[in-house]
């Protein structure tokens, strides 16, 4: 793998469009270069058969069964509408036709 120099982190930083100042160029430039020797790193290992994946542990959402009561409290709650049409909320206009 090749050695990463600031010229190539100026590079980088011109293609992202970020104004890098020329005192952080060297402190990134070792930083590039230790992501990149990770990423080699990372390439030697074997990954045939594995399936891939977005995270190292599966996240499973654990939701509650969604259950539906009877309440009479319909009227109350419309009643609080700042303008009430029939059984619904009247609210302004947001589109135009």
């Amino acid at each position: 793998m090749s050695q990463i120099n600031s010229e190539d982190v100026r590079k980088v930083a011109q293609l992202a469009r970020l104004d890098l100042p020329e005192e952080a160029v060297e402190k990134y430039t070792s930083q590039l270069e230790k992501i990149l020797g990770y990423v080699a790193q990372l390439e030697k290992v074997d990954t045939e058969g594995i399936q891939p994946t977005t995270r190292a542990v599966e996240v499973v959402n654990v939701a509650r069964e969604d259950n539906t009561l009877k309440t009479d409290e319909r009227e109350s709650l419309l009643a609080l509408a700042p303008q009430r049409e029939g059984d619904f909320f009247r609210v302004p206009k947001i589109l135009s036709d």
